[in-house]
């Protein structure tokens, strides 16, 4: 079975290129969102990484919506962040609030040199159809 490369309207245009998810057998991979605008991609990107983290978790749920799916199909997540000491804490509060209490999906979380578009924080999905 080959994969389906998904690129979804309502989803922020991405940055380079690549599809917004890519699907085989039943799991979704969904590429890593940025703090972008999807009505205005070159608006300035949000002010700290809270508001970073709320935008990028609502672009994850347009590409899952886009796709029949939500937060609630997802089993593996991967964050990645610029300030990694500063942020983290700030990034994993502001995260959570986004599922099901004890619902957490699996996650690993790195510290990276950089970004695209300067961003303080990116996250990609891996989910799966019921």
């Amino acid at each position: 079975m080959l994969p389906i490369h998904h690129m979804v309207d309502a989803a922020p245009t991405p940055v380079g290129p690549f599809s917004h998810a890519v699907e085989t057998d039943g799991w979704v991979f969904i590429t890593g969102q940025m703090p972008t605008d999807p009505n205005d991609p070159t608006a300035p990107l949000p002010d700290g990484v809270e508001a970073q983290t709320i935008r990028v978790m609502e672009n994850l749920k347009l590409v899952l919506a886009g796709l029949g799916l939500s937060l609630q199909n997802v089993t593996m997540v991967r964050a990645y962040l610029t300030e990694f000491d500063r942020d983290y804490a700030v990034m994993n509060q502001t995260y959570e609030s986004f599922f099901e209490k004890g619902k957490l999906p699996a996650r690993t979380c790195v510290g990276v040199s950089g970004l695209a578009v300067n961003a303080l924080v990116e996250i990609d999905l891996i989910a799966r159809r019921p």
